[in-house]
């Protein structure tokens, strides 16, 4: 275990401001016509041709010249067209508009469905500018070898990960089923290393436990089928003498709308459930399913934390607006906008920001997130010495 003191280091904006010009330079000029050749490359991405017609690319074909008959080294037509298609995306300086190359899209269809493979366990995500462990799976490698919730990773087998982002964090982190990883984490400013072995990660999007005449369905992320298991347990609640539900959304990231909408079915009849508004596509608005609201006349808590985002917000919201749940916990994330997948040629994919959305009444949420009507804070502390103070709240209303 390593004991050398921990010392922020920083990338550098400005470097990296100059490659992604530089990237985005390369990558939008691919000829010295540059108008004929985006007619030709404009259907991968998506957009009509003649929505750059308006556009003077003269001062980039000059750049792009002056690279092709100076740079010493050889330019790939392949990675100038990836470059030019993430650059053209990264110029909109949107965090959730993103354009997935083939590898890149298959991983975010695996994290979506749950498929994760084969891992230690651990949930992570960006907090005061590092990706620290959010909290360690039960009878998982993270758990047994000593990780804890807060730990910022810092490398993996070795490689300094810490400026990475979560996603390119988890990617190192999973693996073959067996194989070996060392995790290095920063705790307490002392770097401190764990190898494990990579074991499958059982990872459902729902699940149920009941105490007493209380049921707590936890929702992971909204899935496919998250809506229909979730719809699965609530029939049983008549049957088990349920009096109240909590149902923690802690931790959850979102996923598919349509999943909050039949999960949201549950409590509304019907009803409005968010509005969209869009430059594109106008205003319109999302509203539950009808004749399923089985669970519309009974005692609801909804947990939230930072890491409640998106699908799960809507979820939060639509519930608190309706007065259906008393919310408990601390601020949700604040991820109040909408994205669309485009399937792409080549198994590429486009996630745009199409829409913001809006609770039922009207609030916009996005970068505020959504304010409990009962504020419990849990800790790092409180997470690795399994007290849930917010969880004992909602169980006391």
């Amino acid at each position: 275990m390593s004991k050398q003191k921990w010392e922020e280091k920083k990338t550098s904006l400005g470097n990296a401001i100059v490659m992604s010009a530089v990237m985005l330079a390369v990558g939008i000029l691919v000829g010295v016509n540059w108008n004929s050749w985006f007619g030709g490359f404009a259907p991968y991405l998506g957009i009509e041709s003649n929505v750059s017609s308006d556009m003077d690319w003269s001062a980039l074909n000059e750049v792009y010249n002056k690279l092709a008959t100076t740079y010493n080294g050889e330019i790939s037509k392949e990675d100038v067209v990836e470059g030019a298609k993430k650059g053209l995306v990264e110029s909109l300086g949107d965090v959730y508009t993103v354009y997935m190359d083939s590898e890149e899209s298959s991983d975010f269809y695996d994290d979506l469905h749950g498929n994760v493979g084969s891992g230690i366990g651990v949930e992570m995500g960006l907090r005061d500018g590092y990706v620290r462990v959010l909290r360690t799976l039960p009878d998982n490698p993270a758990r047994e070898a000593g990780i804890l919730a807060g730990d910022i990773i810092y490398k993996v087998d070795g490689e300094e990960v810490y400026s990475l982002s979560a996603d390119e964090i988890a990617k190192k982190v999973r693996g073959e089923t067996g194989s070996e990883v060392t995790v290095t984490v920063v705790r307490d400013a002392q770097e401190k290393s764990f190898t494990m072995k990579r074991e499958t990660i059982n990872n459902v999007s729902a699940y149920v436990e009941y105490d007493g005449k209380t049921a707590v369905i936890t929702v992971t992320r909204f899935d496919n089928d998250t809506g229909t298991m979730v719809q699965g347990f609530a029939k049983e609640f008549a049957d088990k003498g349920v009096k109240k539900v909590i149902l923690d959304l802690r931790g959850n990231g979102g996923g598919y709308v349509s999943a909050a909408q039949d999960l949201l079915s549950l409590w509304l009849d019907g009803e409005k459930i968010l509005i969209q508004k869009s430059k594109h596509f106008g205003n319109s608005a999302t509203n539950s399913g009808s004749g399923k609201a089985i669970l519309k006349d009974i005692k609801t808590v909804v947990l939230v934390n930072g890491s409640t985002a998106s699908a799960s917000e809507i979820v939060a919201g639509a519930l608190q607006d309706y007065g259906k749940a008393t919310v408990v916990g601390e601020t949700t994330y604040g991820k109040g906008v909408v994205q669309n997948l485009y399937d792409l040629s080549g198994a590429t994919v486009l996630k745009v920001t199409t829409a913001e959305w809006y609770t039922p009444n009207d609030r916009s949420i996005n970068e505020t997130g959504i304010t409990p009507d009962i504020e419990v804070e849990r800790t790092y502390e409180d997470i690795n010495a399994m007290r849930d103070p917010q969880m004992d709240k909602a169980k006391g209303l």
